[in-house]
């Protein structure tokens, strides 16, 4: 009986811990940017709404809408695992794959594809109130200046 319910209970803890690792993520939700405390970019393209919400199993799923710098509406997702590997994104002209890993349960890392090549990467750090983010973006703009990005977003 004791072997049982040992056996029992490291179950539940596995299985606990497997979806606190996710839904324990203080990424998950709606986030709205605030450009007031933003440092955007050069290009004029802005993300100004960014949605995290868990898909089947371990995987999560994020949802991007915001303006290009003509602006005119965007609209991007992508689905993957936050595992450091490139996972494809749909309907971005900026990124194919975008690689998430998690440094811990309030900073994930990525780095930004095209065409096979590093255009991206950077950071994403919730705040330890669960308040606010800060996604700080190292890139390349059309002039071949490195630029630094900061936006901060605010939960919905």
């Amino acid at each position: 009986m004791n072997t049982k319910r040992t056996i029992l209970v490291a179950a539940a803890l596995w299985l606990a811990t497997a979806v606190a690792s996710i839904a324990g993520s203080a990424q998950l939700g709606t986030w709205k940017l605030n450009e007031a405390k933003s440092k955007l970019g050069s290009d004029g393209a802005k993300n100004t709404t960014v949605t995290y919400t868990e898909a089947k199993g371990d995987m999560m799923e994020v949802i991007v809408d915001g303006v290009d710098k003509d602006g005119k509406p965007i609209h991007w997702t992508w689905k993957g695992k936050f595992d450091g590997e490139q996972h494809k994104t749909k309907g971005s002209s900026m990124a194919d794959t975008i690689g998430y890993k998690m440094v811990d349960d309030h900073t994930n890392e990525m780095t930004v594809m095209k065409d096979g090549k590093v255009v991206m990467t950077g950071t994403i750090a919730v705040n330890k109130d669960g308040k606010s983010r800060v996604v700080t973006i190292k890139s390349t703009d059309a002039d071949g200046k490195e630029q630094t990005v900061k936006a901060v977003y605010d939960k919905e």
